[in-house]
C-alpha cells in the first residue's frame, strides 16, 4: 500500500504530506481545487513524463516521495535485491526530483536509478486508471499473461514445463542452424576455431599457473630487501644472547620450578611449546636463506610467461580455468563441424523428438487457458451485470499460430461489445467515457488480485454515471479495496459514502498565492461533504439525512460484505 505521500513545489502544492491508510480512500473537493494535480503527482512518481511546467512558480525543483508498503513475498522485492536496493522490512521509498533544466532525478529506497527502472518497479505497485500509460488491461501484449495469472497453480505448472521442453527446443534448433549453414561459413569457422585451440594447446597451460606466476615474480623482484628482512630474522632468534638463548634459559628455569607450582607447570608447557616451534622456524629461514639466490634470468622467462598467459586472457578468458573451459568447448564444436553431416543427422532426430513433446504440451497448456478463458468470462459477465451492463458481452479470443513461442502457440487478447448486436471489438478499442469506466472497474475487481498491485488509482472514473450505477461503482471500488489499496477522486456521493478515508482538497488564495490544502475530514465534516455533493453549497437538514442515510447504508454493505467473504473462504 502507499502509507505516505509527499509533494514540494508543484503546480499549485507548496508542500502536502498525505497518511494513507489500508482499504478505500476518496478524495473530494472544488473543480480546480488540486486533485487532479495529486493523481498527476503520484503518476510521475511511478516514471511518468514530467515537464518544468509542473515545478511551482520561483521554485527551483519540484520534488515527490512516496512511502509504499509491501509484504515480503512481493514480487518486487526479488526485483529491488537484484538492482541493490533491497525493500528493509517491506518499505520502498520512491523519490522523484524535477529540476527547472528539466532533468530528473529518481532513487529507490536511496539509490540512483534510471527512469526506465523505476517506472518498471512502479508498474508492479501503482495502477492508475485515467492515464493509459499505466494501463496494463488496455496492453493487448499483456492479456495472455492475465490469463495465466488468472488461471493460477495450474497455468504455472503447465507453462513452466511447456517452457523447459522450449528451451531444449529453442537450443538444438540454434545448433541445428549453425552446422547448416552454407560450405564457406562453416570452412571460414573451423579455421578460426582450429587457430584458437592450437593457440591455446600450444601455451600447455598448467591450473593456476598465473597466480603461481604472480608470486614468484614478486619475489624475485624484492629479492634484496626479503634476503635482508629474512637475514635479520635469523640473526634476531640465533645465536648467543639471541631469542633462541633467551627463550631456551626460561624454559630450563621454569622446568625447575613445574613441579612446586602449578601455574609453572602451565607456563612451563607454553615457553616449551614456543620453542620448538620457533626451532622449526628457524631451520625453514636459515635453510630459505641458503637456498636463496637471485636468478635475473628467471625473472625475465616469469614475465615473458605472464605476458603470453595475458595476451591469452584477452582473447579467451578471465583466468587460466576459464581458457581451458573455453579450449573445450571449441573443441567440441569443432567436432561438430567436421563431422558435420553426422551431428546434423542427429541433431535433426533429436529436434523431431522434442517438437513431438512440445506439441503435446503446448497443446495441454491452450486446453488449460481455454478452461479458465470460460471461467474468466463467466466472473466478468457476473462483475458486468453488477454494474448494470448485463448486455455487455466479453470473450478471450485466442489467435493460434503454429510457430512455438515462449509462451505457448499464438496469443490472446479481449474482446468486448458494450452493446447488443455490436460486434465484438479489443478492449482497447472499446468506446470512453461511462461504459468504459465501469468495464474497467469490472475487469480490475477480477484482477487485481492476480496483478500483486498495491494501490489502485481512479482519476474521476465516475464521470458519466450516477443513479445504482454510482453506487454499484461505490461498492465494486469497495471490494477492491479488501484485496488492494485504492485510491479514488470523485464527484459522486454514492462513491464517498463507501470510503473507509475521506480527503478534502481545497484551493487557499494568501498573499496573492495560489496553494492547495488538505484536510482528513471527522464524521460531521463528512456528512457535511457528502451533503455539498449532493445538494451544491446549501446545505438542509434533509440533505444532512440523506448523506448520514448514504454512509450507514456504506458501512452496513461492507460489514455484510466481509461477513460473507468469510463465510466463503471458510467453506
Amino acid at each position: 500500500m502507499l502509507a505516505e505521500l509527499t509533494i514540494r513545489n508543484f503546480a499549485i502544492i507548496d508542500e502536502l504530506t498525505f497518511s494513507f491508510k489500508e482499504g478505500l480512500t476518496v478524495l473530494t473537493g472544488e473543480t480546480g481545487a488540486g486533485k487532479s494535480i495529486i493523481i498527476d503527482a503520484i503518476g510521475l512518481l511511478a516514471g511518468g513524463r514530467g515537464s518544468t511546467e509542473f515545478i511551482r512558480y520561483e521554485a527551483e525543483k519540484a520534488e515527490l516521495e512516496g512511502l509504499f508498503f509491501v509484504e515480503p513475498n512481493h514480487p518486487v522485492c526479488a526485483k529491488l535485491t537484484e538492482y541493490g536496493c533491497p525493500a528493509e522490512e517491506g518499505n520502498i521509498i520512491l523519490t522523484r526530483d524535477i529540476y527547472k533544466n528539466g532533468k530528473s532525478v529518481c532513487r529507490v529506497n536511496g539509490k540512483l536509478v534510471t527512469i526506465a527502472l523505476l517506472r518498471e518497479i512502479a508498474a508492479s505497485l501503482i495502477d492508475i486508471h485515467g492515464q493509459n500509460e499505466h494501463q496494463i488491461l488496455l496492453n493487448e501484449d499483456k492479456h495472455l499473461s492475465l490469463l495465466d495469472q488468472y488461471g493460477g497453480e495450474e497455468i504455472e505448472k503447465a507453462l513452466h514445463a511447456y517452457q523447459e521442453l522450449f528451451a531444449k527446443f529453442e537450443k538444438t534448433q540454434k545448433q541445428l542452424k549453425q552446422l547448416s549453414q552454407n560450405e564457406q561459413e562453416n570452412a571460414h569457422r573451423i579455421d578460426l576455431l582450429q587457430f584458437q585451440l592450437n593457440e591455446i594447446q600450444s601455451a600447455n597451460l598448467a591450473p593456476n599457473e598465473d597466480e603461481e606466476l604472480k608470486l614468484e615474480k614478486q619475489k624475485l623482484i624484492h629479492f634484496e630487501q626479503l634476503f635482508k628482512q629474512l637475514q635479520l630474522t635469523y640473526d634476531a632468534l640465533q645465536g648467543e644472547q639471541k631469542g633462541m638463548d633467551w627463550l631456551g634459559l626460561a624454559m630450563s628455569e621454569l622446568e625447575q620450578v613445574q613441579t612446586i607450582d602449578p601455574k609453572a607447570k602451565e607456563w612451563y608447557d607454553t615457553v616449551a611449546n614456543a620453542f620448538y616451534s620457533l626451532e622449526d622456524v628457524v631451520r625453514s629461514v636459515r635453510d630459505h636463506i641458503h637456498n636463496f639466490e637471485f636468478d635475473e634470468e628467471r625473472l625475465n622467462e616469469v614475465e615473458s610467461r605472464l605476458n603470453e598467459i595475458s595476451q591469452l586472457k584477452r582473447k579467451y578468458g578471465k583466468n587460466v580455468s576459464e581458457i581451458v573451459e573455453y579450449a573445450a568447448s571449441i573443441e567440441d564444436e569443432l567436432d561438430r563441424l567436421q563431422n558435420r553431416e553426422t551431428h546434423i543427422e542427429e541433431l535433426t532426430k533429436h529436434l523431431r523428438s522434442i517438437e513431438l513433446d512440445l506439441a503435446i504440451e503446448a497443446k495441454n497448456l491452450q486446453e488449460i487457458r481455454e478452461k479458465y478463458a470460460k471461467q474468466l468470462t463467466d466472473d466478468i459477465h457476473q462483475q458486468l451485470k453488477d454494474l448494470y451492463m448485463d448486455k455487455t458481452k466479453f470473450k478471450v479470443k485466442f489467435n493460434p499460430s503454429a510457430q512455438y513461442t515462449k509462451y505457448g502457440q499464438g496469443s490472446a487478447i479481449f474482446l468486448l461489445s458494450p452493446n447488443p448486436g455490436e460486434p465484438l471489438k479489443p478492449l482497447s478499442k472499446v468506446a470512453s467515457g461511462g461504459e468504459l469506466s465501469r468495464i474497467m472497474l469490472a475487469i480490475k475487481s477480477i484482477f487485481s488480485k492476480h496483478q500483486h498491485i498495491t494501490s489502485i488509482i481512479f482519476d474521476e472514473v465516475d464521470t458519466g454515471v450516477s443513479g445504482r450505477v454510482a453506487q454499484s461503482m461505490g461498492e465494486k471500488m469497495y471490494e477492491l479495496s479488501v484485496d488492494s489499496q485504492v485510491l479514488c477522486i470523485s464527484h459522486l456521493p454514492q462513491v464517498a459514502a463507501m470510503a473507509d478515508s475521506h480527503y478534502y482538497i481545497a484551493k487557499n488564495i494568501e498573499n496573492e498565492r495560489t496553494t492547495a490544502e488538505v484536510k482528513i475530514l471527522a464524521c460531521e465534516e463528512r456528512i457535511d461533504e457528502i451533503g455539498k455533493m449532493m445538494s451544491g453549497t446549501e446545505i438542509t437538514e434533509a440533505t444532512r439525512q440523506h448523506a448520514k442515510e448514504l454512509i450507514a447504508y456504506g458501512e452496513r454493505y461492507k460489514q455484510a460484505f466481509l461477513q460473507n467473504r468469510k463465510k466463503s473462504v471458510q467453506v
